[in-house]
């Protein structure tokens, strides 16, 4: 809850110092992004605290990926009133929202994108795989997601031409880094494993 409403806050910091002392607009905005870092903060306390060390997130990425799609609908039928809504745009796609003004549909770009990482990750978890890689996935692909799609979002710029939002999610991705790397390791060892695998085949000699 806290990391929702903070960073929200952060998204225009103008406007949330004028209305430093209204708590209609503190308590009244919130954001994704927010809520994953400050989730992520909060179960890795917790699990300090009560001497917890295995990896614990795996079961939450797939119901995460439910639970944007179902979120994102609401924000598309809301419209505009949730900041939510792309920028102008003259592709056929397009949808005016009543304000006359045909805009990416950003919140159907993220259902889209949402639905189609929860069936990745159901697929991964079948596999052999390493305890909590699939909850960082999801958190690399969400982050790394928000901060192109955020582009495309008429958001307040705070630096660089980027938003508060997708500065977080470049930390948090330079927070995964290691796992970001290790991934890419992995990959290509299995790439050279079946080029050799293939190239054994080739050459007639019984794989081993």
């Amino acid at each position: 809850m806290a990391g929702g409403r903070i960073l929200y806050w952060f998204e225009d910091p103008r406007l949330t110092l004028a209305n430093w002392k209204n708590p209609a607009f503190l308590l009244g905005g919130k954001t994704i992004v927010g809520a994953l870092i400050g989730g992520l903060i909060a179960v890795e306390l917790t699990k300090k605290i009560l001497g917890i060390s295995r990896r614990t997130g795996d079961l939450f990425a797939v119901p995460l990926c439910v639970g944007i799609c179902l979120g994102r609908i609401g924000c598309f039928l809301t419209g505009i009133e949730d900041h939510t809504a792309g920028i102008a745009t003259t592709l056929p796609w397009g949808v005016n929202f009543g304000d006359g003004v045909s805009r990416h549909p950003t919140q159907l770009y993220e259902i889209i994108f949402a639905a189609l990482l929860g069936a990745f990750l159901m697929t991964r978890m079948n596999r052999e795989h390493r305890e909590g890689d699939i909850f960082k996935m999801f958190m690399v692909a969400y982050f790394a997601f928000r901060l192109a799609c955020d582009f495309l979002k008429p958001d307040v710029r705070v630096f660089l031409k980027m938003t508060s939002i997708q500065w977080a999610c470049i930390m948090m991705l330079f927070y995964y880094s290691p796992d970001i790397v290790r991934w890419m390791k992995d990959a290509a060892r299995d790439d050279e494993k079946r080029e050799g695998f293939r190239e054994t085949l080739h050459q007639g000699e019984s794989p081993r």
